[in-house]
């Protein structure tokens, strides 16, 4: 079992969050922590200058919400929001945070595409821990 698990989160409609919290409860051992990360992009400048500063507040606070709300009652657990390219800052931060295990949820590919997304794809090939793919 595992002692110190991230659980990246995304909330597309497509990620199934629910089942990636519960692989990882099932996969820590006792008194393991589980860390949920939720990455932000990068917004290029000349963009950002066209958003007004209000709309990026709202949506921190949302996340910040939605991450305590994954952390409830679940014991050791954490949250905690990273910027950057997702695939890259998850194994980023995994690398620097002596994670043992990402458990990580992947979209449900369609007929079209047969590989994992591509984010779940980046933590595959490149974490320097286990990585545990939900569908």
């Amino acid at each position: 079992m595992y002692k110190n698990i991230a659980v990246p989160v995304s909330f597309d409609e497509d990620r199934d969050v629910a089942s990636a919290v519960g692989v990882a409860k099932a996969l820590a051992s006792q008194g393991a922590r589980i860390t949920f990360l939720h990455v932000m992009e990068n917004i290029p400048a000349y963009v950002a200058d066209l958003i007004p500063q209000q709309t990026f507040t709202a949506r921190t606070e949302e996340v910040d919400k939605r991450m305590k709300a994954l952390t409830a009652g679940i014991e050791n657990a954490s949250a905690t929001v990273i910027h950057g390219s997702a695939g890259r800052a998850i194994t980023g931060w995994a690398g620097e945070n002596d994670a043992d295990c990402i458990v990580i949820a992947s979209h449900r590919p369609a007929l079209s595409d047969m590989l994992l997304g591509s984010t779940a794809a980046w933590v595959v090939r490149h974490a320097d821990c286990a990585v545990h793919v939900v569908r």
